[in-house]
């Protein structure tokens, strides 16, 4: 942990309304992380909700399926219909579902200090954020783990400028041969996310890159060649 991240935790400490949360700020497990999605009424931090979440637990190389918290929840506002054909949630599937604020004690207890991963977790952390705050007059300092970064340094580090980028989580699945379980699903998207760090963090690991161009997922190369 660098010195920033380390004044950043105790600024946020210090601003935790319930002292009942400080695990939140614990060392962490080692070796384990959580992988989180949420599914929303749209893009707007500032102003949509969440209508579902997954979180699952990894420990070391493996995905604890065992160990997931999901849920449905009961927006505010109910999500319009162009939200709709993207989760696939109605209004009657979430309307009798637990408002977030219900279901936050028991998704930080789960999540607790461990870091965060995902499919552009600034998003899906960033939600949850809103949340906590309300409760807690703090935000989440769990570290988060972004998996398509991690797809870029495998495939694009070092690539040469003009390089078109493909980050697509659709991509990223075919790159990496795991099975598309189906999108926009939380439970799923989770999941797949954790297999996609596992498999980036062995690439990561063993020093190997994976191909670019008209062969890009069809191997691997060693780093540097």
């Amino acid at each position: 942990m660098s010195i920033l991240q380390a004044v950043r935790r105790r600024w946020l400490r210090a601003r935790l309304a319930d002292p009942a949360y400080g695990f939140l700020f614990d060392p962490w497990p080692e070796d384990e992380v959580v992988s989180l999605d949420l599914e929303t009424t749209g893009l707007d931090i500032r102003r949509d909700e969440i209508v579902a979440l997954a979180a699952i637990r990894l420990r070391g190389n493996r995905i604890l399926l065992s160990e997931r918290f999901e849920a449905v929840v009961r927006p505010a506002v109910m999500p319009p219909p162009a939200a709709i054909k993207v989760h696939r949630l109605r209004h009657q599937d979430i309307s009798t579902g637990p408002g977030m604020q219900d279901l936050l004690p028991d998704l930080l207890r789960f999540i607790g200090s461990r870091p965060l991963l995902g499919y552009y977790i600034d998003f899906d952390a960033g939600m949850l954020d809103r949340y906590v705050r309300d409760r807690l007059r703090t935000s989440l300092p769990n570290r988060r783990i972004e998996v398509s970064r991690l797809y870029h340094d495998r495939k694009y580090g070092g690539a040469p400028p003009g390089t078109v980028l493909d980050l697509r989580f659709a991509t990223i699945l075919r790159d990496l041969g795991i099975p598309n379980l189906g999108l926009h699903d939380a439970g799923t998207d989770a999941l797949m996310a954790a297999m996609m760090y596992l498999q980036l963090r062995d690439l990561q690991r063993r020093g190997v890159r994976l191909r670019r161009g008209p062969r890009s997922g069809m191997g691997e190369i060693p780093t540097g060649a």
